[in-house]
This record gives C-alpha cells, structure tokens and sequence, in this order.
C-alpha cells in the first residue's frame, strides 16, 4: 500500500515538477518528476510523512464505498417494501374483485355472463405482475452483486416467500372462483332449459286449444274412421316410442268386422316388424305380439259397440294383462321375458306392417273406428283403468297421448268428432 501511495506521489510530483517534504527529524525528501513509460517507483523510506496520509485516504475511501453500499441496501430495502406493499394492495383489490364479481352471479341467475373469464383474466394478469416484480428483484440483486454490494440473503428469501404465498393465494382464489362460476353457470342453464321446456309445452298446449282438434270441442274428442277393408286406409302416430320396459296401453274401439277385427295397431322397428302388435284376423283369437312372441287374449270385440281395451306388459318375466272394459279378462307370464321394447320404430292405427312403415295386407286391417289411443311406459293401477272405462276419469298417456296434432290419417280414412264418453260411447 506505501508502494501505491508511494507512486501516487511521483506521479502527482510530475505535474508540479518537484514535491518538498520533511519529516519529524527535519530531513528533506524530493521527489523528482519521470516519464509515465519510466519506472515511477519511489523508494519507501523516502515518504514517510506520505504513509499516514495514503492509509487515512485508503480509509476514507474505505469508509465511503461502505456508507454507499449502506444507502443502497437501504434504498433496495425501502423499494422492496413498497413492492410488498404495493403486492399486498393488489391482492385485497382481485379479492375485492372476486366478492363483488360472485355477487353480480348470484344477483343476476336469468343472465349469465356471456364471458365468464373476465375476472379469472384480471387475477391472471395480477400474478403475472407479482412475477414481473420477482424478477425485478432478482434483476436488482444481479447488479447489487455486480457493483459489489450484497443483497441480504435473509430478506431475499423472505420476499421470495412472500411471493409464493401471494401466489399460490391467487391460484387459489383463481381455482374457487371458476368452481363457483362453473357450478351457477350449470345451474343457471339447467333452471333455463327447465323453463324453457314448460314454456314449450304450455304454447303447445295453447296452440292445440286455439285450434280446437280441427273442429273438435278439444284436441282428444275425436276418433279416426276406417271403413273399408283395404291395405292402404290407416292412421299414423307421429311420435316414435321411447325405449320401454314395461307398457299399458288403452284404446276405444268398435268394430263388426268378420272374420276377426283385424290389426287395431302395431308398432315395427328396424330388424323387427312385430315388435307390438294387436291382431284379430281370420278365425284366430285375438293375439297380442310382442318381440314376434305371441300371447292369445280372451277379449271378444266384434259385436260393433264401443268396447275400452286396456292391456299391461312388463319385461320382467314377461308379465301380461288384458282388460275389456273395466274388468280384467286375461293375465299371463313368459311373453317376450326380459326383452326391451325397441326405439325408433314406426306406430301404425288399421294396418299390420311386414316391413317397417309398409307392405300392408288387406285381410289384417281394421274395420271399424278407433279413439283415445293412449301408451304409457308403465303398468297403470286397475283403480285407473276401471275409473277409463267407466268415464269418470282420463288419463293422457305419458308416451303416446290421444291428441289431434298427434295423428295423420292416409288413404281415405278420416277424422270425426267424437264427445269423451258422450251418449255413453256404447250406444250406435
């Protein structure tokens, strides 16, 4: 270091040409100037009186460079906190946000947000901010350690955990709101489609009332005629059935056709033609099929009065039960056990069908006038049954109701009115 101070002497000595010093004992040093390319060394013992002076400079700087590296970590100090501060202020803001976005939800179910994610982008971009200020920070420490200061590991780490918490609180906060989000959203279009659907059947309801069953005093008060026996007279059910494990279903008929009545109604479906069907032609018995599985009924219709026919089927063993007017004539096991009634398929009123929808045969069409067709995808009570057949009750089927928008009739048979139960249906 005398070396250095030493030098620094000559070297300033160069400028002023000659330096005169003296130390305590009285002798006189001179330091004579030298070219810079020249050795500039002074010998040591020649300044003493420059030593003490060299380390109270080299001190002072000493001093200096660390009350400067004070002030910056100090300074450094001061801006983390406003950072954390700041952090800190953002983070109760998106929480704000987020109570005051679930209110808005909950306040306004019949208007759902058309971008739910507004919120969610907010919390992204507010992380997103918390890690640009992370490697702020780490972008101070690197010239902190290139200047030579030290950044002070302990209030690094605890910045570093303090983001990390803000963070991982905002993934949190960010998680919970999309699950609330989702589960209104959810709810909200369950509760609208629910509406929806009432609305939907009451205009349809409506839109059959203000028509008026093409004439009739209400939508069911009418039946199809089929007078003649032709493969090409029918009537069509423009709903399809639904997959079913069990069926009722109920009719009124009159017919004095002979040999047999022919095919009330059946119902195809592709691979099965007969997948339902009631049919009475030549001199068998009345047959109910199901699945091409045959069951002979013991109902006798023929005699051309109004008659109320309800039959029950159930897939479990094949249960089956036939009533005429009230009372229940037949019962029976093993038809078409454990087979489920197919979808999709063609319901036909007159004709039987050898192809699905078509190929009709004259001599198993129906003769005579049908009404109040009604399927349901469950066994009726007999209590419900009886209370149809005796006029003091109506029940609409659940999967195929009797109503005027319902049926199409082809080939020449007709609509007529017809008064539910009116002049007691039996009469002629």
């Amino acid at each position: 270091m005398f070396i250095l101070v030493a030098r620094l002497v000559c070297l300033y000595a160069f400028t002023h040409v000659v330096v005169h010093g003296q130390d305590e004992k009285g002798e006189r040093f001179l330091c004579t100037a030298v070219p810079i390319n020249k050795d500039t060394s002074c010998p040591v013992q020649s300044l003493p009186f420059q030593s003490t002076t060299a380390q109270e400079e080299e001190l002072r700087n000493t001093v200096m460079q660390l009350r400067e590296t004070v002030l910056q970590q100090k300074e450094t100090i001061i801006n983390q906190l406003g950072t954390i501060k700041e952090l800190t202020s953002k983070l109760s803001r998106c929480e704000s946000e987020s109570e005051s976005f679930r209110k808005n939800i909950k306040d306004t179910m019949d208007d759902v947000p058309k971008d739910p994610n507004d919120t969610t982008d907010v919390l992204g971009k507010t992380m997103q901010t918390l890690k640009d200020r992370l490697e702020n920070l780490e972008q101070q420490q690197t010239r902190a350690n290139i200047s030579g200061a030290s950044f002070p590991n302990e209030l690094r780490n605890l910045l570093q955990r303090r983001l990390e918490d803000l963070e991982n609180q905002l993934l949190k906060r960010v998680n919970d709101l999309e699950a609330e989000k989702t589960q209104l959203y959810n709810e909200t279009v369950a509760h609208r489609q629910r509406t929806d659907n009432t609305l939907n059947s009451l205009m349809n309801r409506l839109s059959e009332l203000e028509k008026g069953g093409a004439g009739f005093k209400s939508p069911e008060n009418f039946k199809i005629s089929l007078p003649l026996r032709t493969n090409y007279l029918f009537g069509q059910v423009k709903k399809s059935l639904p997959e079913m494990y069990a069926f009722t279903i109920c009719m009124w008929l009159k017919s004095s056709a002979s040999p047999g009545i022919g095919t009330p109604f059946s119902y195809g479906v592709p691979g099965q033609a007969n997948e339902i069907v009631l049919i009475e032609w030549g001199n068998n018995p009345l047959e109910l099929l199901i699945n091409d599985k045959v069951a002979q009924l013991p109902l006798s219709l023929s005699d051309g009065r109004w008659h109320h026919v309800c039959i029950t089927w159930t897939t479990r063993d094949g249960l089956w039960e036939a009533y005429q007017d009230g009372q229940r004539l037949g019962t029976g096991e093993n038809l078409a056990p454990w087979h489920p009634i197919k979808p999709g398929g063609v319901l036909i009123l007159g004709q039987e069908q050898d192809v699905v929808g078509g190929r009709f045969d004259a001599n198993q069409a129906f003769v005579g006038e049908l009404s109040h067709f009604n399927i349901w995808d469950r066994v009726l009570r007999s209590t419900d049954i009886i209370a149809m057949s005796n006029c003091s009750s109506y029940i609409p089927g659940n999967v195929v109701a009797w109503v005027d928008s319902n049926i199409e009739v082809f080939g020449g048979s007709s609509k007529l009115p017809l008064g539910l139960c009116e002049d007691r249906l039996f009469d002629n």
